[in-house]
């Protein structure tokens, strides 16, 4: 039932806007998610509902859903940048593969790469909600102060974490300094 009401919204939202783009149910645990290489738009059910209810204060299914579908519509208007970055965030997630979590965050010289791999992912979000804005400013699928709403929700998480890193990565090139 919800997967069935919550990819008719996406519909909805893509017909408002004139846009053409895949819808696939995924239980991979993120919300919403655009797939560039195989462009297509692709949502969890459960991780949706888990997000609805920490959304404050609350929003509705239909307007978390629509202005998150407008957000990776963003992404979808921003493909050829994505595309563009491909190279470099294989590198980053080829670095990840060769060293544990614990060495990357030990070793200022990973954990900077990381922080390259933060600021990109945090510009390309904030690029998508640049472009979810001018598309609800067009076609007003979502009210203006609950997507404002959405969207700081839906940045936070990347800000919190890029930030999380800055600090460790701060806190290793203090403790290198002391030593030296």
């Amino acid at each position: 039932m919800m997967i069935g009401t919550i990819k008719k919204l996406i519909e909805d939202t893509l017909f408002a806007v004139g846009m053409d783009v895949e819808i696939k149910h995924e239980q991979c645990g993120i919300n919403m998610s655009y797939n560039f290489i195989l462009h297509y738009i692709g949502f969890d059910a459960n991780r949706i509902q888990v997000a609805l209810r920490d959304t404050k204060p609350a929003v509705t299914l239909e307007q978390y859903v629509k202005a998150f579908t407008l957000h990776e519509l963003g992404h979808a208007l921003d493909r050829d940048a994505l595309f563009g970055s491909l190279t470099r965030t294989m590198e980053i997630y080829e670095m990840k593969r060769g060293y544990s979590k614990e060495q990357r965050y030990s070793n200022p010289e990973l954990l900077a790469l990381l922080l390259e791999e933060h600021a990109m992912n945090l510009e390309f979000e904030e690029t998508a909600w640049n472009n979810a804005k001018k598309l609800n400013r067009m076609y007003r699928i979502v009210e203006w102060n609950v997507f404002e709403q959405i969207k700081r929700h839906g940045l936070m998480t990347y800000q919190q974490a890029y930030q999380k890193d800055v600090n460790i990565y701060e806190q290793l090139l203090s403790a290198q300094s002391d030593i030296a």
